[in-house]
């Protein structure tokens, strides 16, 4: 996919939805995750998230492997994903596409 505008289109939603968030927030990044954490309610959906961004990093990695491209090169696009679950892939598709495989 050479133009991914559903992705940036998503990207910079999110991004402008979670800068706002965090704005009118009362508390900190932390202290909301750790609130989260402490009911198995919401607990489980932070949970499912995170599974969800270790497969997003995994498939990060492997393309990025796929392309020739080192680990570090990465780095950047596996923190983001740690600290905003789903910011991070979607720059990784703007910035970078979908690889598109080839048989071998």
């Amino acid at each position: 996919m050479k133009r991914p505008y559903i992705a940036l289109a998503t990207l910079l939603g999110f991004s402008l939805y979670t800068a706002y968030t965090l704005v009118l927030a009362e508390q900190s990044l932390i202290a909301f995750g750790l609130e989260l954490m402490s009911r198995p309610d919401t607990a489980q959906v932070v949970i499912d998230l995170y599974v969800l961004a270790a497969m997003a990093c995994v498939w990060m990695y492997r393309d990025a492997r796929g392309r020739g491209r080192s680990f570090a090169s990465i780095v950047p696009y596996l923190l983001i994903t740690a600290i905003f679950v789903s910011i991070g892939p979607l720059l990784y598709i703007v910035i970078n596409g979908f690889a598109r495989s080839h048989p071998r």
